[in-house]
């Protein structure tokens, strides 16, 4: 073997070992977020269950995200779960008691289903709370055969070091002083 070539088969394993660990679990495009702020969930899907296709994706709503809206996805149905919320919300001058907690997409045939070597997108939005902190979406990632319960918090902290399915953190970062203006 020549040098030039164990040099390309160095490179290509350092790439691998760079991969992002974002393709090993459903993680979120933006990451972070200003508290108080409208955000749009984008929950990046990189692989199925053991090889399996993904055929139905159930997010559970943190509390505190307000008025969760999901966007529909062609050949894949979309369901939502309202409930009544332990402490109602003004939103444009209107008392909301009753919110969405749970974003379910389900792909219409077996045909639709997001195969394991492929990549796709879920998104969704709403408006974070007010308090900076950690904010946790739990997500069911059910295949054809098998599934990933994404769900495992740290006991404190937000490293995920050491989880085999942690849930997708989303920082939410103190909201930006307004600027000072003359």
């Amino acid at each position: 073997m020549t040098l030039q070539n164990t040099l390309k088969i160095v490179a290509i394993l350092l790439a691998f070992t760079r991969a992002p660990a974002a393709f090993g679990h459903i993680t979120l495009d933006n990451q972070a977020a200003a508290a108080g702020s409208g955000y749009k969930a984008v929950l990046r899907v990189g692989h199925g269950c053991d090889g399996a296709a993904t055929q139905r994706l159930r997010v559970a709503i943190p509390p505190g995200f307000k008025g969760a809206k999901p966007m529909p996805k062609p050949g894949w149905v979309l369901t939502t779960r309202t409930e009544k919320l332990a402490v109602p919300y003004t939103s444009h001058g209107k008392t909301i008691a009753q919110d969405v907690v749970e974003i379910t997409w389900t792909a219409a045939t077996a045909a639709q289903a997001l195969p394991d070597a492929h990549y796709d997108e879920f998104v969704l939005r709403g408006t974070l709370p007010d308090a900076p902190g950690p904010m946790w979406f739990k997500v069911l990632q059910s295949c054809t055969q098998g599934q990933t319960d994404w769900a495992e918090v740290p006991a404190s902290g937000t490293s995920t070091k050491g989880l085999k399915a942690p849930a997708v953190l989303l920082e939410i970062q103190p909201a930006a002083a307004p600027a000072h203006v003359h």
